[in-house]
């Protein structure tokens, strides 16, 4: 157990508590952490992210040693972190899309936006002004724990998987194969084939590469022109070598089809061929970092020296006081987290956390038809729905409730898999409740069914979603309770989701947007939100 001599504590043993209660106080945002976590486990192609924050804090503590670990925090740091905090509590109880167009939107504040606030927050209490501008580039590393976003997937990823898939096929045919009309699959027989997915593009590849040949740029001190060449130039090797993969699965595809014994391990050899590749890959852009390494100067000739001398320098009392601050902000976020409900996550409530709710039997002269969970490929459930037809015949009503935020927001999942609403905007509508209740409304149509989906967030007995009406850009937002904010509660707020439809596309979208919209706002007018979601308020 470190102890406080008469002279306080070294300066290493400053820097050692420091970067455990650095980590330990990432639990004052841990809504965001785990909405990263999900981000990461869930998605291969921003899987890459979950070493950032690894990387970032080696290479903090890197700058701190060259620094002697000399600390000067400011109390500016604290002040930064309390506003994390309570913007990662908001985005727990409330949320804020920000629509820019169809194909990019974003929750407000980004999760690594976050991230990388108490990062800064951190180091500029524990460390100081000194330490911050040393390590500059290892903290803004953090805004990409989401190395992918949305937008890049859609205007980058999927040009790049045609792409890929027109190379592929135009090397197949070269060889003399008649492949399928359908440009993503390249079959060689009715049923022996493969498919250019997202992410088979190369584009995981090259971001990481990107990410090796940025940090080494960092590391050993290249200039900006001759790092700016090396990341370019690392992000084109990995896709160039993607290229060459996808050529080769071609060559192994046309011998498996005189080996028939082949054909089933068609999987396994993608993944030795890319692993293969990528390690050739990866040899080459080491070996050209390693060149113009020859001509850097890594760390400065007295880095070493100012780091032996000024270790065992004793870190004054005064500094003593940050660490009290950060120990109290990691005792804040333990205790919440405690008593967070965490099988809730922005992507979905384990099968076992998932609870009934009370659908009744009959709302005004709807009655129950069928329910069903919605669940992801992991069994997290994300929905509980139910569906209501009138008695007398008409539109039938589906209502879903999840305690679900983040980006199973209904507009999120709908422009995650391409489709765009022709109308989207806020309604009103009235309820069993004493008040009207504000949604957000979108109309979709698809060429087969058109539909129109409201949604709001209710915590406890208010209910309420707000859209901007918008042609490109706009926002939707709920209105944050300070009661909610204040009061620790864990729980969060309750997501409804109704949606009405026809098949009948021969009449035009604007009476068919009106006729489902009054259809809903008949089956609304006997809904009391207030017992659908009892079963998440207890």
């Amino acid at each position: 157990m470190l102890k406080l001599r008469a002279g306080g504590l070294s300066s290493v043993q400053y820097a050692s508590l420091a970067t455990v209660l650095a980590v330990l106080g990432l639990s004052t945002i841990w809504y965001t952490v785990l909405s990263l976590w999900t981000l990461w486990t869930t998605d291969a192609l921003k899987s890459i992210g979950m070493v950032v924050p690894v990387v970032s804090l080696a290479l903090v503590l890197r700058a701190w040693r060259s620094l002697g670990w000399h600390a000067d925090g400011t109390w500016w740091g604290l002040a930064l972190l309390a506003a994390t905090a309570a913007v990662s509590r908001m985005q727990q109880q409330n949320i804020l899309i920000m629509v820019v167009s169809p194909h990019w939107l974003t929750v407000l504040p980004p999760p690594s936006l976050v991230l990388l606030a108490y990062g800064s927050g951190a180091v500029l209490l524990l460390g100081g002004g000194r330490l911050y501008r040393a390590a500059l580039f290892p903290i803004l590393l953090l805004f990409f724990a989401n190395p992918v976003p949305h937008a890049f997937t859609s205007l980058v990823d999927m040009p790049l998987q045609h792409a890929s898939a027109h190379v592929a096929r135009a090397f197949a045919m070269s060889l003399g194969h008649t492949l399928t009309p359908d440009h993503l699959r390249l079959m060689f027989t009715p049923d022996f084939g493969m498919f250019i997915a997202p992410g088979c593009d190369g584009i995981r590849g090259s971001v990481t590469m990107g990410f090796i040949a940025l940090i080494a740029g960092y590391v050993y001190r290249f200039r900006w022109y001759a790092n700016a060449l090396v990341v370019l130039g690392a992000v084109l090797l990995g896709y160039v070598f993607n290229l060459a993969r996808l050529c080769m699965l071609v060559l192994y595809y046309a011998v498996a089809l005189h080996l028939p014994w082949l054909q089933d391990k068609a999987e396994t050899a993608d993944y030795i061929i890319g692993a293969v590749l990528f390690l050739v890959a990866t040899l080459l852009l080491f070996a050209v970092i390693h060149r113009l390494r020859g001509t850097q100067d890594p760390v400065g000739p007295a880095a070493g020296a100012v780091a032996q001398s000024e270790s065992q320098d004793r870190v004054p009392r005064s500094r003593i006081a940050q660490l009290v601050a950060m120990a109290a902000m990691a005792v804040f976020g333990c205790v919440g987290l405690a008593r967070a409900d965490t099988g809730v996550t922005p992507y979905g409530i384990s099968a076992s956390n998932a609870r009934a709710v009370p659908f009744p039997a009959r709302v005004g002269r709807y009655n129950l038809v069928r329910t069903w969970n919605e669940t992801l490929v992991t069994g997290s459930v994300v929905y509980s729905w139910a569906q209501y037809a009138p008695a007398a015949g008409g539109t039938p009503i589906a209502i879903g409730v999840s305690p679900v935020l983040g980006w199973h927001d209904p507009l999120i999942c709908h422009f995650t898999r391409g489709e765009e609403p022709l109308w989207h905007g806020p309604i009103t509508v009235a309820t069993a409740a004493p008040a009207p209740i504000s949604m957000d409304s979108s109309f979709y149509s698809d060429g087969v069914t058109q539909y129109v989906e409201v949604s709001t967030l209710c915590s406890g007995a208010a209910c309420g979603e707000f859209a901007t009406q918008r042609t490109h850009f706009g926002f939707v937002y709920t209105h944050p309770e300070a009661r909610a904010m204040l009061s620790g509660d864990s729980r969060q707020p309750i997501r409804i989701l109704l949606r009405a439809e026809t098949l009948d596309m021969s009449l035009s979208s604007d009476a068919v947007r009106t006729q489902l919209s009054q259809d809903l706002r008949t089956f609304l007018a006997s809904v009391n939100f207030g017992d659908l979601t009892a079963a998440y308020s207890r």
